[in-house]
């Protein structure tokens, strides 16, 4: 299901024995456009600490409850490495917090999170019928340290989603509009849209854009640019952030633009993997 930012900003984030707060930011990788971290203000029981939370520690969000569970306890999010959310995150940063909770790296592979899209395939304790994952745990963790080394001058690209909201949108014959908000994919935490309000450029409407369309991102100049026309974008199906999002829109939207829908790359790499 696609949610947007804001609605999981409110919700509370459980861990195995207890609260441990509310999400108020994301990080995301700009190559992928992947939800890698939740920014969570931890609150009075930690002194209001920032902590990261991986995807990888995230139990299917229960959105009646507007809770999102985790897997791991208070206790570890208390010892976990404590990383500055108000400076960049660097690789060495990313390598220590995933091996303080055992979590093998998402980068490196063909999918979202190593060869695969679900995030839960890669923690720790994680079982599918048929597979060893005691093995299988051996065998990510033999690579694990080669891994380190390959990629330990990385940039890991990591961006805020706040940071990034107000960002304009640059057609290719005018600008049209400004980054308002995300749709996330609680599943795979892939950012699938990004919300686009026009509403100051000619007096319109929310509009979605898929990531795969942008075709340059102006960190310095808070721009983003897509090879769509004014005129294309105007006439998209208007974004209603009080209906829920489906697959009927994501077709009727796709087709307006033109393009392929992301699933069938998603069904494609589930089955190669």
């Amino acid at each position: 299901m696609l949610r947007t930012t804001k609605e999981l900003g409110n919700y509370e984030i459980e861990a195995t024995d207890g609260p441990i707060g509310q999400v108020k930011d994301f990080y995301f990788d700009d190559d992928a456009w992947v939800t890698r971290y939740l920014i969570v203000e931890t609150g009075s029981w930690l002194s209001s600490r920032k902590v990261l939370i991986s995807p990888l520690s995230v139990r299917h969000p229960d959105r009646l409850k507007q809770t999102l569970s985790l897997s791991i306890s208070q206790a570890q999010v208390k010892d976990s490495p404590d990383v500055d959310t108000d400076k960049p995150v660097s690789r060495q940063n990313e390598e220590q917090y995933l091996g303080y909770y055992g979590y093998a790296n998402y980068w490196g592979g063909a999918g979202f999170w190593g060869e695969g899209i679900y995030p839960y395939g890669m923690a720790l304790g994680y079982t599918e019928e048929g597979v060893d994952w005691k093995a299988r745990q051996q065998e990510i963790e033999a690579g694990l340290r080669a891994e380190r080394v390959r990629h330990r001058n990385d940039d890991p690209h990591l961006r805020s989603c706040a940071a990034v909201t107000g960002y304009h949108l640059r057609a290719i014959d005018g600008e049209i509009g400004h980054v308002a908000g995300y749709l996330i994919d609680d599943e795979t935490w892939a950012i699938r849209y990004i919300i686009i309000d026009t509403s100051n450029w000619w007096l319109g409407h929310k509009v979605l854009i898929a990531p795969q369309w942008i075709t340059d991102v102006l960190w310095s100049d808070r721009t983003v640019s897509v090879n769509l026309s004014l005129a294309l974008i105007k006439s998209a199906p208007a974004y209603d952030p009080n209906l829920p999002w489906d697959r009927e829109m994501d077709r009727r939207l796709y087709e307006h633009y033109g393009r392929a829908g992301y699933w069938a790359d998603d069904v494609a790499l589930e089955i190669e993997t």
